[in-house]
């Protein structure tokens, strides 16, 4: 949590004026010029160049240069800007005692106009979701728990800063791409049929950002809670004596006050992973966040798809299956192809205890014994006492661990494939031997989502960037897997690593994960 605002906080701000002023064209156009020119390290300018240099625009009729001083004058009133006596082209005494001056745009100004450039170029929430910025902070813990907070000073600020940058861009991008999910835009497109197109890269970019926050997640946490209160204190009191070392000519702020911003600052970080006694963290909420975005694009892609089928008709389609019926000589072959066409049908479940007064098997089930069955109340006000017998939870432990071993099992299969077509770099299709059900799947995948990027490139989840390239002369080739084969264009897959180092580890701690 932020710190409570105070009195002079919460007062009038005299250096936003300009930006609502009567004359604010005139006001801005200094502001944002005298701003350009501290970008170009030109800092102190006399009014005459900055008369000039706005005049240069065109974006001001008939202004004089008595009005540019006038504004100079009101503008440093209000804080905007600072000046000096400039006495450098003073040739008399006369001249000298004129006061002339000098302009200088202020800190808080120059930020004012930073922000205001930056919200001119705001199109939407924009934003992007990046797996790589977990493995970072997860390194960046782990390293300051393996050093128990003994830090060289440059050392740790340099850590530091890695790691709060790293949180930041985590928690910024993530929240404005989730965001703009739910936009009017979005909504719109979700219910056009053009949003078909992007519907599968959208899920698949959303599914490896949640998968590597699951892997991830729990490596953080654990971390952090290991981390007690004295290597805490250890390390930021390194922090603290790294940035003394910079030299400053102006003391913004006093050590104790920097010490206080690092322990907010930290205890923000646990939060966002952690959360607290009264809150659950931020990395849950974004987790469901994700999960929901999911949830929401299948669901406009089903109404969609029954949107064009309800208008599509289906007369040709219904018409060849009746010829296709009509050919056939074996009813078990019927059968099979109904089953195919139409699948299987909702059936009923009959519960009742077989008290048959015959064995003989051709007495009709009218002629039988009726089953009583106690039916229970639909009715959501729970019964009293002896409304019925109480039933017991099922458990489906059994059926859990069957599942989750199954699941394991087919992600270290993914792995492991991953792997080794990390480790030939450069694979061509033809040159595939036999590959199982969960390769051929995985193989798809990439090419599928390689066609459907701009760049005919992706990264994976684990950080490990994948190009496609076409055959220059459409070769096919003939894929052999274990439950068939495939004929696909003879497609070049590179596989390339960035950091060998960030990628060994990630292998290690998945390893681990899957294990566990």
């Amino acid at each position: 949590m932020k710190e409570k605002p105070t009195i002079k906080s919460l007062g009038n701000i005299s250096e936003l004026r300009y930006i609502n002023a009567d004359n604010v064209t005139r006001y801005r156009a200094i502001m944002r010029y005298l701003y350009l020119q501290y970008e170009r390290l030109s800092y102190w300018l006399s009014p005459e160049q900055i008369y000039s240099g706005v005049m240069e625009w065109n974006v001001l009729r008939n202004y004089t240069l008595e009005q540019c001083q006038l504004d100079l004058d009101q503008l440093v009133s209000w804080k905007n800007l600072t000046y000096r006596h400039d006495g450098s082209r003073a040739r008399t005494v006369e001249e000298y005692l004129r006061k002339k001056y000098q302009y200088l745009i202020t800190p808080y100004s120059i930020e004012l106009e930073r922000f205001l450039e930056h919200l001119e170029e705001v199109k939407g929430y924009g934003g992007s979701l990046e797996p790589t910025l977990f493995d970072k902070i997860a390194d960046s813990i782990t390293e300051i728990y393996e050093h128990a907070g003994d830090y060289e000073p440059k050392a740790a600020l340099e850590a530091w800063n890695s790691l709060y940058d790293s949180f930041q861009k985590l928690n910024q991008t993530s929240m404005d791409y989730i965001a703009s999910l739910h936009t009017g835009a979005a909504e719109d497109l979700m219910m056009t049929a053009s949003f078909l197109i992007y519907k599968d890269s959208i899920t698949l970019y959303l599914q490896d950002f949640v998968q590597a926050l699951q892997r991830r997640s729990y490596r953080i946490e654990g971390n952090l809670k290991l981390i007690n209160q004295d290597m805490q204190t250890r390390f930021l009191g390194c922090v603290l004596e790294g940035e003394w070392l910079i030299p400053k000519v102006e003391e913004l702020v006093t050590r104790e006050e920097y010490l206080q911003n690092l322990e907010r600052r930290w205890g923000q970080l646990c939060r966002w992973f952690c959360g607290d006694d009264q809150t659950q963290s931020e990395m849950f909420l974004l987790e469901q966040a994700s999960k929901e975005a999911i949830k929401k694009i299948v669901r406009s892609t089903l109404r969609i798809q029954e949107k064009q089928r309800s208008i599509v008709s289906r007369r040709r389609d219904l018409d060849y299956l009746g010829k296709w019926f009509y050919r056939l000589d074996d009813v078990n072959e019927a059968h099979k192809l109904a089953a195919y066409a139409f699948g299987i049908f909702p059936t009923r479940h009959l519960q009742g205890e077989d008290n048959r007064g015959s064995d003989n098997q051709d007495i009709s089930m009218w002629d039988e014994i009726a089953i009583e069955r106690v039916i229970r109340s639909r009715s959501r006000k729970r019964g009293g006492k002896g409304s019925g017998e109480s039933e017991t939870i099922a458990d489906h432990h059994l059926k859990k661990e069957a599942l989750r071993n199954e699941l394991v099992a087919y992600q270290k299969q993914e792995l492991e494939f991953l792997i080794e077509m990390t480790k030939k770099g450069n694979v061509k299709v033809s040159e595939l031997q036999c590959l199982s059900a969960v390769a051929r799947i995985q193989l798809l995948s990439w090419i599928g989502r390689c066609i459907s990027s701009e760049g005919q490139e992706f990264y994976t989840s684990e950080g490990v960037k994948v190009t496609l390239y076409m055959p220059e002369e459409k070769q096919y080739a003939t894929l052999d897997c274990e439950d068939g084969t495939l004929s696909l264009l003879d497609y070049s897959f590179v596989f390339e690593i960035e950091n060998q180092e960030t990628w060994q580890n990630l292998l290690n701690g998945m390893a681990g994960d899957l294990d566990g």
